[in-house]
């Protein structure tokens, strides 16, 4: 995978090996920063599922101040810890290990600018991330990515083959 833009772009990231993570494809990922490029400067970033960090990387790349990553399987941990030191990110980079769900249903009104989610596609964590987002809106915007087999209510909404990424935004 590569940074598609911003000061790291064409720079390389990995992601962690095995059928366990499957990292935003190029195509969304440029397609989710098109989205959301004029609330990148400057902006305080969550990168929830993190998995190799790709979202929130990039997201420092185009600018944002801060990212703060969530993630909790090993083996992404140790992916994550190395892109963000192959980049340089570290002083705007704070990882948490942490169960994402658990994670934002801690978090205050307007916590965040931006924030991205990439749950596992067989979980519930699209859903439960929208509703925790309901009911306390930590982000102004929050960007999730999810099978296109589910519509998130409330939610502007991008197709992309068998992905769809839901936007909320705060009023």
């Amino acid at each position: 995978m590569r940074i598609i833009a911003g000061r790291w772009k064409g720079r390389r990231i990995d992601a962690p090996k095995g059928d366990a993570v499957r990292p935003t494809l190029d195509r969304v990922r440029e397609a989710w920063m098109s989205i959301v490029h004029g609330d990148l400067p400057e902006a305080r970033v969550l990168d929830l599922f993190s998995g190799s960090g790709a979202l929130g990387l990039e997201a420092l790349s185009r600018g944002a101040a801060t990212t703060d990553f969530v993630e909790n399987a090993p083996r992404s941990l140790e992916v994550l810890y190395d892109n963000i030191a192959h980049l340089g990110a570290g002083e705007a980079a704070v990882v948490h290990k942490a169960n994402a769900i658990t994670f934002v249903r801690g978090l205050a009104e307007g916590a965040y600018d931006v924030a991205f989610a990439d749950p596992p596609y067989e979980s519930r964590g699209a859903e439960e991330l929208a509703e925790a987002w309901r009911v306390t809106p930590f982000a102004a915007i929050l960007g999730i990515e999810h099978s296109s087999r589910i519509s998130l209510e409330g939610a502007e909404e991008r197709k992309y083959g068998d992905i769809r990424v839901s936007f909320f935004r705060a009023p």
